[in-house]
């Protein structure tokens, strides 16, 4: 018998403003489905301490967090696939569910610690 996980783990993207790679791993988590929480490093400062915890020192980004595993400058595919082994029963996000059209998962992008609307 398979035993399930009762909660998901939560992906937390790090990204700042201009940062190419960043602004494609967003839109291809988003295509895929994957619903994310979202910190800019440049108006966090615990989202920037995070990520340099994670990178041994430095402000790489993006830094994607799915539970308490990081993955340093991801493609979707190993963002998808460390959901899938900390969660089995990962399925995407539908369009439905997050009320969108197009495929597009909810996000949640927090700034300097306060939440703005999710895109």
């Amino acid at each position: 018998m398979t035993q399930t996980n009762p909660t998901p783990p939560t992906i937390e993207v790090m990204w700042r403003p201009g940062c190419p790679f960043c602004g494609s791993l967003r839109r291809g988590l988003s295509r895929a489905g994957v619903a994310t929480i979202e910190h800019d490093i440049w108006s966090s400062a615990d989202a920037a301490a995070r990520v340099r915890e994670a990178t041994g020192g430095d402000e790489t980004v993006p830094t994607v967090f799915v539970g308490p595993r990081a993955l340093v400058n991801p493609s979707v595919r190993q963002v998808v696939d460390a959901i899938r082994a900390a969660d089995p029963d990962y399925r995407p996000v539908s369009a439905s569910a997050t009320g969108r059209t197009g495929g597009v998962a909810a996000r949640k992008v927090l700034s300097a610690g306060a939440p703005r609307a999710a895109r």
